[in-house]
């Protein structure tokens, strides 16, 4: 073995594609999407690096067509669960003893093929099967992506370049960032395929085994990123995937003896019973388990009178209608100043009656379909009872059609009661809703923001007063952990803005920072003694 130090120079963050008209790229996803949409194919679970039909089948549609089906999945169930755990297991030991420059070359090659060989094959999954436009399957599917696995190998060196700064003369001391004892659960959202391509792989860059959960809405985006990983060098076992309902596929699971960590983005209640279901079994694992999740968002962009009402606009429109709202990120209450008030309601207006509504294969098109029905029937519930409220107003939207696909229109409401529940709860949807403040309650407002939401994910300040951004900074300290100053609160961007929140948001571990990653290795301190001591006395037991 060579004895070379091998060092990965400092990643760059891949740049999108413009996607513009006769551009290269364009024609390219165009051919691919066509190709995509005339196939039907047959997804198994792959279980140590076979493939595993159980004949329970569930279908991936495109929520904007939700006729046509893109392919039937094979589903998990307790007997495959058992078989995917030991399978992970028997792979741990090749896995973890695998030097790390041979783990990171596999995650740095699959980075390499998504941002050029499969650019838009998964684009074309992510638009298809999210319903994402192509700027934001672009963003998500290739760049957001390529980039967890640039910059997590990146930091993986980092984390195990640490060492103890001091050395007494005749020893050594040193530390080992070992794997987690036992196997990974990776439970993926349906909304980023980067999310749902770095919830298993950043576990198992650090050398863990991985039982992967895709989020049964969108396993054909899942299966294509399984299938990168595989051209790229994943050895067999090193990650399992098991779709499936999460009733079938989480008891097993939680179950187990061998469960060392869980990885998981989704929603507040699951993550919460997840959590609970640990604590009932503690006694049974053979080490305390790492829970690390990101559960969700109520983001707010607090308006100070001094704002720049253009910037205002837009990054209303874009942080709350782009993907329909479906981001964990997504704008959800704005409060804005009663002077300013007018003149935003009538330019939100003025640009909202210029968005397209439809297919995702019409590039023209700025919003597309929510997820599936039942995000449909719960999104349109909110819209009725703020319709039916006393207290609350649509201006803009409202509407929903589901006769084809999930469509639902970009919705502003105005909250009179700032506790309306529009302002409170979590909607996962394309809808804002604002509150009015008086000018001279700024301060107020900031207080109001900081106790309205049992969330703290992302949050936005416009003001051009540096005395308010201040103020605003202070008072929303814990109520965003990743928070904006004079820009929309989505977009994070690996490397640049490590993301993640508290309270009811999340353990805030950060995914695109060496802090998630340090999550999944367990350090072994080491001290080497060169000149171990031959006699038990001290100097101070002597006479003389």
């Amino acid at each position: 073995m060579t004895n070379a130090i091998f060092s990965l120079p400092v990643p760059e963050n891949e740049p999108v594609l413009s996607y513009a008209p006769g551009s290269a790229e364009r024609e390219t996803l165009k051919t691919e999407l066509k190709r995509q949409y005339g196939e039907t194919v047959e997804i198994p679970l792959f279980i140590g690096g076979q493939e595993v039909k159980t004949g329970d089948l569930g279908e991936s549609s495109c929520p904007h067509e939700h006729g046509h089906v893109l392919g039937t999945y094979h589903k998990a169930g307790e007997k495959e669960i058992a078989l995917a755990i030991e399978a992970a297991l028997d792979a741990r030991l090749a896995w973890e003893s695998m030097p790390w420059y041979e783990r990171a070359a596999i995650f740095l090659k699959a980075a390499d093929l998504i941002s050029g060989k499969y650019r838009a094959r998964l684009n074309a999954a992510s638009m298809l099967d999210q319903s994402k436009n192509v700027f934001q399957a672009e963003i998500d599917a290739v760049c957001e992506l390529a980039d967890f696995w640039r910059f997590n190998a990146h930091y993986m060196q980092q984390i195990y370049r640490e060492q103890p700064m001091h050395n007494a003369r005749g020893s050594w001391n040193r530390v080992e960032s070992r794997s987690l004892e036992g196997f990974v659960f990776a439970v993926t959202p349906f909304n980023f395929a980067s999310i749902a391509g770095n919830l298993p792989s950043a576990p198992a860059l650090m050398g863990n085994v991985v039982l992967w959960k895709p989020a049964s809405s969108t396993v054909y985006v899942a299966y294509h990123l399984l299938q990168v990983l595989r051209e790229a060098g994943l050895p067999a076992g090193v990650i399992n995937f098991v779709p499936g309902a999460g009733s079938k596929v989480g008891g097993p699971v939680m179950a187990s003896g061998h469960l060392a960590g869980v990885h998981f983005t989704g929603s507040t209640a699951t993550f919460q019973g997840m959590w609970q279901t640990v604590g009932t079994h503690i006694k049974n694992y053979r080490s305390y388990p790492r829970i690390v999740g990101e559960t969700g968002g109520k983001d707010f962009v607090v308006v100070h009178p001094s704002a720049n009402p253009e910037q205002v606009v837009t990054a209303a429109v874009r942080g709350a209608f782009e993907y329909q709202g479906q981001k964990c990120s997504a704008a959800s209450r704005m409060y804005v100043p009663r002077s300013m008030w007018n003149g935003l309601k009538s330019e939100i207006g003025r640009v909202l009656s210029q968005l397209k509504m439809g297919d995702v294969a019409d590039f023209s098109n700025f919003v597309n379909a929510v997820i599936d029905e039942a995000a449909f029937d719960t999104t349109m519930d909110y819209i009725h009872r703020a319709e039916a409220a006393r207290d609350a107003e649509i201006l803009f939207g409202g509407h929903g059609d589901k006769s084809r696909g999930y469509f639902v229109e970009p919705t502003v409401i105005l909250a009179k009661d700032p506790h309306f529940v529009t302002m409170e709860e979590e909607i996962f949807a394309p809808v804002l809703t604002v509150y009015v403040y008086e000018d001279n309650r700024y301060e107020e407002t900031l207080t109001l923001c900081d106790q309205t939401s049992p969330y703290a994910l992302t949050g936005a300040v416009f003001a051009t007063d540096r005395q308010a951004i201040g103020q605003a900074f202070e008072r929303l300290r814990h109520a965003a952990g990743n928070f904006y100053i004079n820009d929309k609160p989505t977009g994070a961007v690996v490397g640049q803005q490590p993301f993640g929140g508290g309270r009811g948001s999340g353990t805030n571990d950060k995914a695109g920072s060496y802090l998630n990653l340090i999550r999944w290795v367990s350090p072994r301190t080491i001290k080497e003694n060169f000149v171990p001591p031959t006699d038990h006395a001290y100097p101070f037991m002597r006479e003389r």
